[in-house]
Order: C-alpha cells, then sequence, then structure tokens
C-alpha cells in the first residue's frame, strides 16, 4: 500500500497497513530545502521541490501546495510585500468600502504573474514528480477566511455586525473566485484540495452556521462536482464549532491541539468523518525530545483507533522541529502497527 493509497482508504473507512502520516509542512520544507521564504511562496517550482524533497527525506503521506493565505487579494489587484523570511502579506486592505468593493473583478489566472497560477504550477509539478504514489494536495482559503484577508480581519469582523448583507455580498463574491481557484488546481492534477478556514475559530457557533458554513458548503460542493475531495483546515479551538463543520461536506478534518480528542472522535465517529491531529505542534513536537514526541503520537493514534484517522500536529509543523524528532513523529504509525500486530 503506497501513500496515495493509504490515505484515500483511510478517509473511506477501509483497512489501512498503518495510519497515515499527513503533516501540514511550509517553513519546515523551505528552511530544509535550503530557500527563503520568499522564494517558497513566489515560485510554484521551488515549492514543489521543497515538497518533495521532504518526502524523500522522511515518512510522510501527503504534501500541500500551500504557503500563505493571499494568493487571491493578489490577484485581485491587491498591493503585496513579500518580506524574505514571513509569508507575504497585503500592505493596506483591498476594500475598505463598498466603492472598493465594485472594482472587483474575478481574476484572470491565465495572467502573467498570476499567483494562483503560480500555485497550480507547483501542484502540477508535484503530481508529476510523486502523485501515483503520494497524495498531493492544493490549497485555497474559505471565503470567510479570504474576506479577511481582503478586507482585514478586525474590519471584517465589524462588517458582520454593521452591515450583515455587505458581508454576504463580499462572500458571494469571493465564493466564485475560491472555486474558480480550486478547479484551477484540480485541473492541475490535484485529486484533492486544502481549505483554510482557521479565522472562523473566533466565531460564535451562529455566527459560523450563518457567515462560513453555506460558503464552505458550495466550495465543497464545486470540488465534489469535478471529482475532487476536499480537507477542511480550522485550526484554533473549534470545539463549539466541531458539530457544525462536519456538515461542510469536507472528506477530512484538521483537528487543532486545542480540541480534546476525545470529543473529535465522537463527533467524527458518529458522523463517519476521517480526522487528522492533534499534537502540539510546539510544546509536543519543537519542545520534545524524538522519545516524547514518539510516545505522544502512540497516544494519539491509540485513542483514535476504531475512526478514520491520520496522525498530524495540530496545525504546521514549526521550522524549529529538529530533524530527529520529526523522524521519529513520521515514523511512529510504523511502530504502532508493529505493536499492534504482535499482540494479537
Amino acid at each position: 500500500m503506497n501513500s496515495k493509497q493509504r490515505c484515500l482508504a483511510a478517509m473511506k473507512g477501509n483497512p489501512v497497513d498503518r495510519v497515515p502520516v499527513f503533516p501540514l509542512l511550509m517553513f519546515l520544507t523551505a528552511d530544509r530545502a535550503g530557500i527563503s521564504y520568499r522564494e517558497f511562496a513566489t515560485n510554484g517550482r521551488a515549492m514543489a521541490q521543497a515538497q518533495l524533497l521532504i518526502r524523500e527525506k522522511f515518512a510522510v503521506d501527503a504534501i500541500t501546495a500551500c504557503s500563505d493565505a493571499f494568493r487571491v487579494s493578489a490577484d485581485l489587484g491587491g498591493e503585496m510585500v513579500y518580506p524574505e523570511s514571513k509569508p507575504p502579506y497585503l500592505a493596506t486592505p483591498l476594500v475598505r468600502n463598498e466603492s472598493d468593493f465594485k472594482k472587483l473583478t474575478r481574476p484572470d489566472a491565465s495572467k502573467k504573474g498570476s499567483r494562483m497560477l503560480d500555485r497550480a504550477a507547483a501542484v502540477e509539478e508535484m503530481i508529476r514528480a510523486a502523485g501515483n504514489e503520494c497524495l498531493v494536495l492544493g490549497w485555497v482559503d474559505m471565503p470567510f477566511a479570504e474576506a479577511c484577508s481582503v478586507c482585514g480581519v478586525s474590519e471584517f469582523m465589524i462588517l458582520l455586525f454593521e452591515d450583515p448583507a455587505m458581508a454576504h455580498r463580499i462572500l458571494e463574491f469571493l465564493t466564485q473566485v475560491v472555486i474558480d481557484f480550486s478547479l484551477l488546481q484540480l485541473e492541475a492534477g490535484a485529486p484533492m484540495i486544502g481549505a483554510g478556514d482557521a479565522v472562523a475559530s473566533l466565531i460564535s457557533p451562529q455566527m459560523y452556521r450563518e457567515f462560513a458554513l453555506p460558503y464552505e458548503q458550495r466550495v465543497c460542493e464545486a470540488i465534489h462536482s469535478c471529482g475532487g475531495l476536499v480537507k477542511l483546515h480550522i485550526c484554533g479551538n473549534t470545539t463549539a464549532l466541531l458539530n457544525d463543520m462536519v456538515n461542510s461536506g469536507a472528506d477530512l478534518f484538521n483537528v487543532d491541539h486545542l480540541v480534546d480528542i476525545g470529543t473529535a472522535c465522537d463527533v467524527y465517529g458518529r458522523a463517519g468523518k476521517c480526522f487528522k491531529g492533534n499534537l502540539d505542534p510546539v510544546g509536543q513536537i519543537m519542545q520534545a525530545t524524538a522519545e516524547e514526541c514518539e510516545r505522544l503520537s502512540i497516544a494519539c493514534m491509540k485513542r483514535a483507533e476504531g475512526n478514520r484517522y491520520m496522525l498530524s500536529a495540530g496545525c504546521e509543523i514549526p521550522m524549529g522541529a529538529s530533524n530527529e524528532v520529526f523522524h521519529q513523529f513520521c515514523r511512529s504509525p510504523l511502530k504502532y502497527a508493529k505493536g499492534i500486530a504482535s499482540s494479537h
């Protein structure tokens, strides 16, 4: 069973030879490839090569074309800042009032310099090199997260209360752009799209159901209609949102370390959904010894046994995690599988 088969089987609830290892990797991949984060985020070929290098060195079962949350904002005409060692970001919010919003048009990803096209190019290279053996994901941010990027987090949160109709208009527009971006990466060969909506962890379940969930559902439906799968990534404490998140239509859910893994097992188990998590990326990986990380990883797998599950940190693996610790993390499912086999 290769990595891609292992991940797909886990999502379907079919038997696997071991728990799949599916970490989110960005800064660590750039660092191990010896390139600046600016290069990683602006050169699709460099990103692809960095992700493929990590797959060669460590036993990961999935890699993702993910670097930052401002691909759509850039293609919408936002003024971008590209630091050498940090993710790109907008210099100023793109939408500050209704007049700004009316100027927006659906971006053309085929134009020279398109950041959306650059990510699709990374996907295409990753698929060409490893797509038969490894699960390769594209990446988008869900409409709620995109709205916070385009308008500014605080500004969009205020808009939810002061002018909810305007907030919905922005979300409607961005939903189609996110769908376009998703389909572009599916066309590049990605069988699955990772979809981030981290800022949704900051709102109440009621507001999530009004301003985030319906738009997540439409993105998932569009991806499914083209034969793709979806991973929903909402880091932060999503305990209050779990029962609503399962209705998004996603096929795989990331669970942060701030969420009790037993609660996640209960919610996703009842829903027949696959989830991944949920080691603390700092305390239980970056600051842990290799032995501690292995023990904690095995504890997660034991707690999730009987569920559709993949091993992951609650969010991105930090650049500061040592090769020794990360190697032990990636190999822990093999040790766990051998332990189960020897006990029978």
